[in-house]
């Protein structure tokens, strides 16, 4: 297996380039913004992403482009969970939902569908 330093370096040339790409993916649609009252919204979206470990930005480039390529936007991944979950018309677990990462909710819909297909074979 090869190293996440190697994987950025085959993959995107260097850490910046990286960083760039997951920025790309992190607009409107799909990123959580995280404000704070000391700093500007281009502050909170945009910092801290270069300090943040190869692997986890592999990681988070790779949901990111996932969740684009099949749902379009974090709205839509919600509606996604909401239905496999059969809670579509649930307005207080919607609301709960629309307050974590995209990763968190990916992960979720995994584990839920997982949960579905289980259930229907066993």
């Amino acid at each position: 297996m090869k190293s996440p330093l190697t994987l950025v370096k085959e993959t995107f040339g260097d850490k910046a380039k990286l960083v760039e790409a997951v920025r790309a993916l992190a607009n409107e649609d799909l990123w959580l913004p995280r404000t704070t009252a000391d700093r500007s919204k281009d502050e909170v979206k945009h910092s801290g992403l270069e300090r943040v470990s190869n692997a986890k930005l592999l990681r988070l480039h790779a949901i990111l482009s996932e969740v684009k390529e099949k749902f379009g936007s974090r709205a839509k991944l919600i509606d996604e969970l909401l239905a496999v979950q059969t809670r579509i018309k649930d307005g207080e677990l919607r609301k709960r939902l629309e307050s974590l990462p995209v990763p968190r909710l990916y992960d979720m819909l995994k584990s839920a569908r997982k949960r579905t297909a289980e259930k229907s074979h066993g």
